[in-house]
């Protein structure tokens, strides 16, 4: 007993040791910190601040309540109306650090979680396959939040009957391709060798006792228990939700009505931001954020897996995650973090993800994990020609601008163009064509430095602080490295930098523009801002780190002092693409910044001027208009944007096979849309890159692999077509000048 004691006595002294070292933080302190260090940086450096008053917390609230219940799985209106009565209050609460409503969310929600995990209990261990509902609303956004409890239920109904049905198609469609398969097999090994009849028979019995055929009853069986696994997979992830992330959801409901780019993050937050560039998934080289209950696809990093692989785009929603060989995971609702660990993985195995399209539609991607190779997110050329049309032309791809610090050498992607316009220059090529498609942008004296190659020193970007004048980036080399017809290609996905030199380019009528509807619209600059600075008492040394803000304290104004805010860059002459009727982009964020224009500068060129751009544009559109190829992108484009349009589903099983087969029969119209080799188009290597393409094996395999990619592109092709009316009209306005 003595020693008991002293035991006792021992472990209460080592607490107030550890105590002394470690002391207890309160937890509504460091909140009530943190959001006073993050109101006052916005307050102080956003570039548009807003006043905190009852407009902006009503917003507060509709944002964070969209935040906590998206899908509108767990709160009734009942509930959102109790909270409401802070609805007028949060700027006051705010201001005051006071974190009345917070508190009373995380109850609500509780016990609102609580609610329909027992009523998808009571769906699941009832029969799905007779659930009776007719049909589900898969757009959230068209939801409204249900009027009770049983609403609630005929919600949760839905759901599990829609995620019932898709699960039993595929898993239908999965044995009936694996018994083809096993038919074309054994054909072909019965006409290979007609003496191993026996063999091949008694090896098809083999194969049908340890995978045999099952019954759709059987499947549904084993649809139902793989259904409650996964929901019961997602109830525990979210039992294990801290107060933390729910703040942070807090946070951000006000940070992003400043716009949608300015996040609080937490330390670990900033700390992956900081790896590889913010890359989250090293394993297929995609970057992710949360939205909502799905995991978005944000980036697609060059040079990486599932670039490679051309399935996976960016607005992908990735619903599930299967390890090849094991059952698929659904990750809806699931932590980004956690998300992150199940897709990265050892280099060579293989992950699958199920992905919903921006257009509703359903796929299946396949991508072998690998290191992002580094060598094809550089700029690199080509030579093209199309025999008795346009022959001798540069090709320049750049997927981003990156920087010196990403490349060992100290090499920037500037220093890099210019050398493979140098390459160009020497075969005396008639054009280059840049391609900055799918461009997400990045180092600014880069973008400033690679536009005045193409021009003489003059004004590239105007970048605006809040209340300051803008200042100007100039290009000061008043020399041209390049002084010949130009061709920049942008799609939907070039944005900042890609967009500040589609911008610049056109102002100075140097160069065509070419590509989708628009550019993204992303003409704002943000910074992180280190909150524990904004802390200086010592007593609150305990409650760091307290975490990051990245906020948006500038934004880019073309020389002609227009924005490409928002409205990014129109190109010259547009393509039209699968997202040509679905608007894409800054756009489409909530509380995107506006579009606003500052007095212009003075610019002006003399190397080459394009020629009649409107004579240009017509020549582009009668071809366009007559060649098949952009005519299925435009029917495609059509069949999409329907498809999108199109958000509510039938829940009985047949009509609901019926209509997805309906969905999948319009979209095989267009399988193998971008899949054929233009013929006409002759592509090869530089003659001074041989060496080094031929120097690696696996170089010289992702230099076939591109090669074959860019001799699908009939984009391309056209551009070809375009710079061949830029020459002759130069030459006939040379010709009339004389």
């Amino acid at each position: 007993m003595k020693w008991k004691g002293f035991f006792l006595t021992l472990a209460l002294l080592a607490s107030v040791i550890v105590w002394g070292i470690y002391p207890t933080v309160n937890v509504e302190e460091k909140e009530s910190v943190i959001l006073d260090a993050v109101l006052n940086y916005l307050e102080a450096l956003h570039f548009s601040p807003l006043e905190l008053d009852d407009d902006l917390s009503a917003k507060v609230f509709d944002d964070y309540i969209e935040s906590i219940d998206p899908s509108k799985r767990f709160l009734l209106q009942s509930e959102v109306d109790q909270l409401s009565i802070y609805k007028d209050q949060l700027d006051d609460q705010i201001k005051m650090k006071d974190f009345t409503f917070f508190n009373a969310s995380l109850e609500i929600i509780e016990a609102s979680r609580a609610r329909s995990k027992r009523i998808y209990n009571e769906i699941i261990e009832g029969d799905i396959a007779s659930i009776d509902e007719t049909k589900v609303e898969v757009d959230r956004d068209k939801r409204r939040f249900s009027a009770n409890e049983a609403e609630l239920k005929d919600l949760w109904e839905q759901l599990i009957k829609y995620d019932y049905n898709n699960r039993l198609i595929n898993k239908i469609e999965d044995q009936e391709d694996r018994l083809n398969k096993e038919e074309e097999d054994n054909n072909s090994q019965l006409k290979e060798d007609t003496r191993d009849i026996a063999v091949d028979l008694a090896t098809e019995k083999e194969e049908d006792e340890e995978e045999p055929i099952k019954s759709e009853e059987e499947l549904s069986v084993e649809v139902k228990e793989k259904i409650k696994e996964t929901y019961d997979d997602w109830f525990e992830r979210m039992d294990k939700d801290k107060r933390s992330d729910r703040f942070e959801t807090y946070i951000n409901s006000i940070t992003h009505l400043f716009d949608p780019h300015s996040d609080f993050y937490n330390p670990k937050e900033k700390q992956d931001f900081d790896i590889r560039m913010g890359g989250k998934l090293e394993g297929i080289g995609a970057r992710l954020q949360s939205d909502g209950d799905y995991t978005k696809v944000t980036s697609i990093i060059p040079g990486g897996p599932a670039w490679k692989g051309k399935e996976l785009d960016v607005d992908d929603l990735i619903t599930a995650v299967t390890q090849k060989g094991e059952e698929p995971l659904d990750i809806t609702g699931m932590r980004l973090d956690d998300v992150v660990s199940k897709i990265r993985g050892k280099k060579g195995t293989v992950v699958i993800l199920s992905v919903k399209k921006v257009d509703g539609s359903r796929q299946q991607v396949e991508i072998e994990r690998d290191e992002v190779i580094i060598d094809e997110g550089f700029a690199r050329s080509l030579k093209l020609d199309i025999p008795d049309v346009m022959e001798n032309v540069g090709y320049i791809k750049l997927p981003k601008f990156y920087s010196s610090f990403e490349k060992k050498d100290g090499n920037s992607c500037a220093k890099d163009v210019a050398a493979e316009i140098e390459k160009l220059n020497a075969l005396k090529v008639n054009g280059i064509i840049l391609d900055l498609r799918n461009n997400g942008g990045g180092s600014l004296q880069d973008v400033v430095d690679m536009t005045g190659l193409f021009i003489e020193d003059g004004p590239i970007v105007q970048v605006k602080p809040r209340n300051k004048p803008a200042y100007v980036y100039d290009d000061k080399d008043a020399t041209a490295l390049y002084d010949g017809p130009l061709i920049v290609m942008v799609n939907q996905f070039s944005a900042s930098a890609s967009e500040i030199l589609a911008a610049a380019l056109q102002d100075y009528e140097r160069a065509v523009i070419v590509g989708s509807n628009s550019t993204f619209g992303k003409g704002t600059v943000q910074r992180f801002v280190d909150l524990d600075r904004a802390v200086r008492d010592p007593s609150a040394s305990a409650l760091k780190p307290l975490g990051n803000l990245k906020i948006t304290m500038q934004k880019f104004f073309r020389i002609n002092g227009g924005s490409t805010q928002l409205k990014g860059v129109t190109p010259d002459i547009i393509f039209p693409n699968n997202y040509h009727f679905i608007e894409t982009g800054e756009k489409d964020y909530d509380h995107a910044m506006e579009w606003s224009e500052i007095p212009a500068v003075d610019y002006g060129q003399n190397i080459f001027r394009i020629p009649s751009l409107e004579l240009l544009r017509k020549k582009s559109e009668m071809r366009t208009q007559n060649e098949e190829n952009f005519k299925m992108v435009l029917e495609n484009a059509s069949r999409l944007k329907s498809n999108r349009d199109e958000t509510e589903y039938p829940l009985e099983f047949d009509a609901y096979n019926e209509y997805i087969d309906r969905k999948e029969e319009a979209a095989e119209k267009f399988d193998g849309l971008f899949d054929q080799t233009i013929e006409s188009l002759v592509i090869s290597n530089l003659a001074v890159d041989e060496e080094y393409i031929n120097s690696d094996e696996s170089r010289v395999a992702r230099n076939d692999d591109w090669k074959e990619g860019v001799s699908k592109d009939f984009y391309l092709e056209e551009t070809m077509h375009i710079l061949k009316d830029i020459v002759d009209l130069t030459s006939q306005s040379y010709s009339e000048k004389e």
